[in-house]
Order: C-alpha cells, then structure tokens, then sequence
C-alpha cells in the first residue's frame, strides 16, 4: 500500500484541501480555507500544518472565535452549500465562543466544519490549562458542549482515527438533509503525532449531490390533492434557493397561477414585482402574503422547515379545509403540520408535480384582477411606510427605503436580529436572488458584520451591506478589523435606536411598562435604568478601528453618507440615528409568546387573558 507519514494535522489539510462536490456536472471544491485564531492546543499541531501548506490553503486569521465562524457561516450560505471554510481555535474559551456558531449552522441547515483543540489524550500533563476536570467522566472536555448543536461530534484520540472521523464528516457536510456543524476535536498532542496514512485517503474525492428524486407516489398524492383545490399557495423556503430551483419555482408558480409567499431564509426567490410575489409570510409577513395564507385552501411548502415565524404559530392557516403539502429534501421538515410528504429535492420534486398537474389540466381560480388588486394595496403600503416623515428623527421605514433605493439590484443586504429583520421581510423590495442574506433560524444577535465579511469573502465583485441595530453591534463586530485586514470592503449600516428597541416593544406589547432593555444610564443610587439615553458614537469607535465612517441623522444627510460610502474601497460604517418605535407591526401577524399567568399589574393580566382568548383559537396540529 502506497503511504504518506504525515502528523494527524498535516493529513487533515491534505484531506480538506482534496475534497470536491459536483452537482448538475459541475464540481465545487469544497473548502476555501480554514478560519482560525491560535493558541495552545491549536498553534503547535494545526497551525504548523497551515504554516507548512500556506500556498495551498488560504488562511484568514479572525479576531473572535464566534464572529469567523459566523463568516464561515456567511459564506457557506451565500455560496449555496456548495463552498465552506473550516474554523479552528484553541481549547477551553476559544473552542466554547464556537458553539454559539454551532447552532445557528445546525438549526439553519449550513454546513461549518468546526477543528476546537483539546486536552491531552495521554493525560500526562493533566489538568492542562483551560482543562475543565469533570470529577464524574474525566474524559469530558470544554469541547463535549458541542455535542447538542452538532450533525457530527467525534474526538480523534489516536492520529488513525483522523480516517474514519473525516469520511464521516464529510457525509454530514454534504448531506443537504442532514447538514449543520461538524465539530472534530483534536486533542493536541494527537495533532503533532504522525502515522502512515495510504495515499488513496489523501486523493481527489469528488462527492456526489444526486439530486434524490421524489417518489412517484407522493407526488401523486400530492397532484391529487392540489387537483381539488381552488386556492393554493406556496411558501418558498431557504431550500428553494440551495437546490437552485428559484427558476423552477417562479415557472411552476407562472404555469399554474399560484401565488407565491416567501420565509425569511426562501425571500428573493421571485422578485417583489413579479405579478404572484406577495412577499413576506406570518410574523413578519406582508398583509398581502398572510391575508393570501389565511385564505388558502393548501398550502404547497417547499424547502422551508416551517417555524413559529413561518406560521404566525400556527395561526397564519384559517380555512376550515385546509391542508399542506410539504415538499423537503429533509423528512423531519417534510411531515410537519400533518401535511402530505414529498420527500426530494426541491428542483426534481417541481418538476415532477408540475408534470402530474399538467396532466389533470390543473390552474388555480384565483381572479386575476383581485390578485393584482390586493399587490397594488401592498405595493402602496410600502411606499407610504418608505416616506414616513417624523419631526422628531429619523423614522427606520424611511431609513429602509432611502437605503432600498440607493442600492444596486445585484448588492447583497446581512441582518439577523432586532427589528430590522421584521421590517426587511415585510418592506424590502429584493429582485434578484442570493442578494437578501438573512440569518433567522437562529436570530442570532452580533452575525451581522461577520456575516457580510462572509458574503463579501463568497461574492468580492458585489457591495455587501450589513444591516445591523447598535444592541447587536456591540455584542460583536470583531470581524470589522478582519475585513480591513483582508481588503475586503464591507459597509457597516448601523441603526442606532438606543437599546435593545425590538425587544422592549415586545415587553411593552404584552403589559409591561418597559424594563432593562433600553441603553440608559442608572437614574441614581440603587436607581433603574431610566436616565438619558447613552451617547454612544459609534462613528467613532469603527474610524478608531480604520474604517471609513459616516453619520446620519436626517434623509439627506443618509443619501450623501451612502454615495460617498459606496466610492470607498476600505469598509465603512454609517451612524444612523433612528427614533425608537419607528418599525413596522403587525398586519394580520401574531406570534406566541408566554404571558405571566399571575401578576401585580394589570396590564398584564390583562394580556394573560387576551393570551387565553387567543389560544383557544388556535387550529392544533
């Protein structure tokens, strides 16, 4: 057998950078590089192996162990699945800021291949530093709490063990079902140990997306039963886009008259001025999606894993008869709210349903001419919300919509938490696909500014803007330096409403007076938090660390920031100040938050009640 004696680390490079996906007859190397920041347990063993294969894999050193993961999320997403970059960190602190990373790639179907370093397998310098002693189980390590947000843990112990740990990777990382984090802790005297891997490990492997046709029984169940509805829609969920099936949808949605509602993950799917795009649906929905919802006889879901959001909890389905069919590639998604399954990929299973429809001479019997009537209304909505005026500020819809439209069709939006993602799902005019990049499964606050850095990293000829709430700024930005570091402009849109805002109008939405949430200062000895707000210059902060940098407080002032930003070649961030409670509610949306049953106040209470009221209409399934 023809071996390569290499150490654990080395042959874990050499495998990565050997790894190839092919899908439709084209292949996709599978790994850009590894993201890292080094310290004991990672620098001696895998970090000399990057040193060593530096003109074979690129490495981009990160400045916080969650925000690069949170890139390597970023960019694995904006390139469909087909690309990643592996994250490696040192053990105890730096692999724990990974796990956060862990379970928005997990809980958001992207693939990231996480390398935490770990304690000594030998045990001989026992305890180590960073080394948390389980008295119970001594071989549980810092690393063993990526266990719940991980499609893959293992612990390489032994440098032979790097084989059957790597193929076993590769198989989650790939699987578009099963794909999420994989997390291989390599303990670090283990990583330096050498072995005589054979040479086939270390070749060319080309992995293989079969597209996994639906069965034709399930499709017939399905056409049969959209074949006796009247009023179907389809909600296009993050799938549609990952089996590069937005031309398939839009097609599908044209040949059979079937209005078109887009999740978080599935928007710029079809264009918001396409005649059956009606935009946002549940929570965060647009009036003209959910009032389209509630209406619908069958809802036709594809690609989407159907979340509280998604389904305004359950609510945004009103019809006595109605019923879903659930197109996924995933069987867990596929048999969610007691639909009909057609387990597939999104791109072969259209297609196969459009041809059982087309032999039933099925069309939809939506009247043309309400349809176009209730996107005219939206459609006005939109524009009124886009020119709101207050005398007090800067209100975040018209914020929204000088933004909407300054940028180019082709530039990419980043956001992930706050209010901001409401607003975008509801207002945000998207025509072209891959340039809304929204982080919602985990909503996870402090993605923003890696995750543009991802996206530019995917898609370096497009201007990438994150969009992000100062909470979420100051809870990570780190990648901004990274960004600035690697050339890579990104422009930083900061909306600085003092606080935690999306949060507070919760709370105040559900009987409280407001408590915590906002970004004051103590109001005295053993005082709350109600004194001014903090005046945080946030302008300042990105210039001191070499961003180009811009404030706005009024529409004119926003227009010249984004001009001059845009003629920037190093990364930028705009202060925008924008007045609290400015973003957009409601619109036939609601969404299940516990109430406290027993309390001193009487609004709350009282929203206990309206709780109850509202839970007893809930159609449970």
């Amino acid at each position: 057998m023809n071996t390569v004696r290499l150490t654990m680390a080395q042959a874990l490079l050499r495998f990565l950078n050997n790894q190839y996906m092919e899908i439709d007859g084209v292949e996709h190397k599978c790994f850009k590089g590894v993201m890292g920041i080094f310290g004991h347990g990672n620098v001696t063993g895998i970090g000399q192996a990057l040193e060593q294969y530096k003109d074979e894999m690129l490495f981009i050193q990160g400045k916080n162990e969650q925000g690069m993961a949170h890139a390597a999320i970023a960019y694995a997403k904006q390139k469909n699945r087909l690309e990643m970059f592996a994250c490696t960190s040192s053990i105890g602190p730096g692999a724990l800021n990974m796990v956060t990373a862990a379970g928005v790639a997990s809980v958001n179907r992207i693939p990231l291949l996480l390398l935490p370093g770990d304690i000594f397998a030998s045990r001989q310098p026992d305890p180590v530093l960073q080394q948390i002693e389980y008295p119970l189980d001594y071989t549980v390590t810092a690393n063993d709490a990526f266990k719940p947000v991980s499609k893959y843990w293992d612990r390489i112990n032994r440098p032979e063990q790097l084989m059957t740990a790597a193929i076993n990777a590769m198989r989650v990382l790939t699987d578009p079902a099963e794909t999420g984090a994989v997390t291989l802790c390599l303990p670090q005297d283990v990583q330096c140990e050498a072995y005589d891997y054979p040479a086939s490990f270390l070749a060319k492997r080309v992995h293989h997306l079969d597209r996994k046709p639906a069965a034709a029984s399930a499709v017939s169940r399905a056409a049969e039963l959209l074949a006796g509805k009247k009023k179907p829609v389809i909600i296009a969920g993050g799938g549609v886009h990952y089996s590069l099936a937005t031309d398939a949808l839009r097609e599908f949605a044209e040949t059979f008259g079937i209005p078109v509602v887009e999740t978080q993950a599935g928007k710029s799917a079809i264009a918001w001025n396409h005649p059956l795009g009606f935009g946002g649906v549940g929570v965060t929905g647009t009036q003209a999606g959910n009032r389209l919802a509630a209406e619908a006889d069958v809802l036709l879901c594809v690609g989407t894993r159907l979340s509280d959001f998604s389904t305004a909890s359950k609510t945004a389905f009103r019809s006595a008869d109605v019923e879903f069919i659930n197109v996924n590639v995933s069987p867990l998604d596929a048999y969610k709210l007691d639909g009909v399954t057609v387990v597939g990929d999104a791109k072969e299973a259209l297609g196969a349903l459009s041809a059982a429809l087309k032999e039933r001479q099925y069309a939809a019997a939506y009247d043309a001419e309400a349809l176009a009537s209730l996107k005219r209304e939206w459609d006005a909505e939109v524009d009124r919300l886009y020119a709101a005026e207050n005398g007090e500020g800067l209100a975040q819809t018209r914020v929204l919509g000088e933004i909407n439209g300054f940028l180019g069709e082709r530039d990419v939006i980043v956001c992930a938490a706050g209010s901001l993602p409401g607003d975008l799902h509801r207002v945000w005019r998207v025509t072209q696909p891959k340039t809304y990049h929204m982080e919602y499964g985990f909503s996870c606050m402090g993605y923003e500014v890696s995750g543009a850095f991802g996206v530019k990293l995917a898609d370096p000829d497009r201007e990438v803007y994150a969009l992000v709430g100062d909470g979420s700024y100051l809870m990570l930005h780190s990648e901004l330096v990274t960004s600035l570091q690697e050339g890579r402009k990104i422009n930083v849109l900061l909306f600085d409403n003092h606080g935690f805002q999306c949060i507070h109008n919760l709370q105040r939405g559900h009987g409280s007076d407001g408590f915590g949430n906002e970004f004051r200062v103590r109001s005295g000895e053993g005082g709350q938090l109600g004194g001014d707000f903090m005046p945080v210059d946030f302008a300042a902060h990105a210039r001191s660390l070499g961003a180009v940098t811009f404030t706005a407080r009024t529409p004119e002032e926003l227009r010249d920031a984004l001009e001059r930003a845009k003629r920037e070649t190093r990364s930028t961030l705009i202060d925008i100040k924008v007045l609290p409670g400015t973003n957009t509610d409601g619109y036939d949306s609601w969404w299940h938050v516990g109430v406290a049953e027993v309390s001193e106040s009487d609004k709350v209470q009282q929203s206990y009640a309206q709780l109850q009221e509202k839970l007893s209409d809930i159609r449970k399934y």
